[in-house]
């Protein structure tokens, strides 16, 4: 080869080397999120093999608050997957770091300007970053953010056809677990108050029942019906009746712990499995429901409904309860004993 010495040439070699192994990793990066179908092992897989690939020091994702990315995991994944792979960023002052359309960008200047991207807590030390925009069916989601010591590991000078096509890989899966949770929530989720339906709840008892004889833990189980709910979709309509119905499951996500289950069992009936939880606890978590319907009531066509409940609670310790069919059916009966009670009264 005229006018190349040795060196060159070997330079030249070592160089296209090094671009196929980078290329491979990238590969491996790709093809390991590519099967992962829920959030938590997409962000998960995603920050722990570009780690182990190219040891970076700092990876992390930073997603708009305002996208819809950002409100399907919220949605659909429970709040550590947050805390733990990204940080959420206000859509204005991201556009200004990474206006819309852009492609990869390296930078080793000026950095005091990602401070927006980092997460909250933590001290990152480093002397450029990589930003690499992901999307959710082509709407900016937010980027995957690469940040090193070096100042030209991210040199702007630097090749960026490959981050651009991971991007396109990691915007595509992300796209397809939000498909996949939307899915799974149509077969587990009640479609009118987004509680879990009856087919997820069974399957959720059997979990923490299973896990309360195990290890010998409180397991408390609730059901409820509300009182005159006929009477609200005699008088006002079906969609008020299902107005309420909204207004009572989001009253019960509001006052209920992270470990809790909550499900619309059929019409107007809830279920609440209650675990690491005695029944007297049970029963003042019912007690404060009550209290807060009572002064709470749902505005209907302008008018102020109260909210009344009745329940019924089953506890796993109980001695006589030998599966979930006969805690159902406990906490079933003890309902019906209350209900009873009232129309005596």
């Amino acid at each position: 080869m005229k006018g190349y010495t040795r060196r060159d040439i070997d330079e030249l070699l070592t160089r296209v080397q090094e671009n196929e192994e980078t290329a491979q990793k990238f590969f491996e990066v790709e093809m390991s999120v590519l099967s992962t179908l829920n959030f938590q092992d997409f962000f998960a897989e995603l920050l722990t093999k570009i780690r182990e690939k190219f040891v970076v020091p700092y990876v992390w994702v930073s997603m708009i608050a305002s996208s819809r990315a950002t409100r399907l995991i919220r949605s659909f994944a429970s709040n550590h997957i947050q805390e733990r792979y990204f940080t959420l960023v206000e859509k204005d002052e991201f556009e200004k770091i990474l206006p819309k359309g852009s492609k990869p960008c390296l930078f080793n200047t000026e950095l005091y300007r990602f401070k927006p991207l980092l997460p909250e807590g933590q001290e990152y030390l480093f002397n450029s970053i990589a930003l690499l925009p992901i999307s959710l069916d082509g709407e900016i989601a937010g980027s995957l953010n690469f940040a090193d010591i070096a100042r030209e590991r991210f040199n702007p000078k630097n090749d960026t056809s490959l981050l651009e096509q991971l991007g396109v890989v990691v915007s595509i899966c992300l796209s397809n677990v939000a498909a996949h949770e939307e899915l799974k929530a149509l077969a587990f989720k009640d479609p009118l108050t987004g509680l879990l339906n009856r087919r997820a709840m069974e399957k959720a008892l059997k979990r923490e029942f299973g896990r309360a004889k195990r290890y010998n833990t409180p397991l408390s189980l609730v059901f409820i019906d509300l009182d005159g709910f006929k009477s609200v979709n005699d008088t006002y309509g079906h969609d008020s009746g299902d107005d309420l119905l909204i207004f009572v499951a989001s009253a019960l996500m509001e006052f209920s712990r992270e470990s809790d289950v909550i499900a619309r069992f059929a019409g107007d009936e809830f279920v609440l499995i209650l675990p690491e939880t005695e029944p007297l606890e049970a029963a003042k978590f019912m007690e404060r429901m009550q209290t807060y319907f009572a002064e709470h009531p749902v505005m209907i066509m302008e008018q102020a409904i109260p909210v009344h409940l009745s329940f019924g609670i089953a506890s796993a310790k109980d001695e006589a309860i030998k599966d979930t069919a006969a805690l159902i059916k406990c906490a079933d009966e003890a309902l019906f004993r209350d209900k009873a009670g009232k129309k005596a009264r």
